[in-house]
């Protein structure tokens, strides 16, 4: 079947470009390299996609060793030294998984999909899935956001009992001078609710925007004292808040409060997956067949 419709490639070479062949005769790719072409640039985050990938494999009841083989790679590390990193073995199926469960907000992603939905290997999402999921993903990201904006605002000289001031300055910047507690009454939000997990997912990437840009901002100017860490955050909120409104947004304040985070994997959980592969992809890297016993 014709691929060529969608390009998937990265520095001249190609998905199929980089396709290798077992000791089984079996297709695979190499996750790292694999890694820039769907867009990732830390490992770390993109074995997190992996993760979720193994994951989503064993619930559609397709054995995760056929598909994922996890290896050691030696890389260059200068001085003609060299040392062991992780990496995977992945057949084809599996790199369907990773692209279905990496951020659907990254064109390489975006890209990668439709070039295995043009393979006739994509199983159709429901609606409601896709946007589980991508709200998922943002939440996820959103959480690492937060933990590094804190480290970031300590290095900025914000003291552990200020914290609570200085990541409110980023919500009234944002919300147009609602702090969280504002921010929950007006969207009738419980307390005891973590305000991101009622995010919807346009929500959660102002936010994570916000977040992202403060810590560059602080980082950029080099701001060590508490106060400027304080007002630096609030500046950034507001910019963000100057953008949505140029573009014709939403503003944050004025989006209703999303079902908890919770459901939402839960019902992603609970949803059939509905992915029966042929024998040639269910065999995986196994080439064909069970190995011997």
């Amino acid at each position: 079947m014709n691929t060529q419709k969608i390009e998937l490639s990265v520095a001249g070479r190609s998905f199929e470009d980089l396709k290798r062949i077992n000791a089984h005769g079996a297709e695979y790719w190499s996750a790292r390299g694999l890694q820039p072409l769907l867009g990732y640039s830390q490992w770390r985050r993109f074995e997190q996609a992996i993760d979720r990938a193994i994951t989503s494999c064993k619930h559609s009841e397709n054995p995760p060793e056929n598909h994922f083989a996890g290896v050691g790679k030696m890389v260059g590390i200068g001085s003609g030294s060299s040392r062991t990193v992780d990496d995977y073995h992945l057949s084809r199926f599996a790199c369907y998984l990773i692209a279905q469960n990496a951020d659907p907000r990254k064109p390489e992603i975006a890209r990668a999909q439709k070039y295995f939905a043009i393979q006739t290997r994509r199983q159709e999402l429901s609606d409601q899935a896709a946007t589980d999921r991508e709200r998922l993903e943002l939440r996820r990201q959103t959480s690492e956001e937060f933990k590094a904006l804190s480290g970031a605002a300590q290095q900025a000289g914000v003291q552990n009992q200020m914290f609570g001031v200085f990541h409110d300055a980023g919500y009234k910047g944002l919300y147009g001078g609602l702090g969280r507690d504002a921010i929950k009454q007006k969207k009738a939000i419980p307390e005891k609710d973590n305000l991101l997990d009622r995010m919807n997912a346009t929500e959660l990437a102002a936010n994570q925007f916000r977040m992202t840009q403060t810590r560059d901002k602080l980082a950029r100017e080099n701001i060590r004292q508490q106060s400027l860490a304080i007002h630096a955050h609030e500046q950034v909120g507001r910019e963000v808040r100057d953008a949505i409104k140029r573009i014709g947004g939403e503003l944050p304040e004025n989006i209703s409060a999303a079902e908890h985070i919770k459901q939402v994997e839960k019902r992603l959980k609970i949803t059939p997956s509905r992915l029966a592969l042929d024998e040639k992809d269910a065999t995986g890297l196994l080439g064909g067949g069970q190995e011997d016993q």
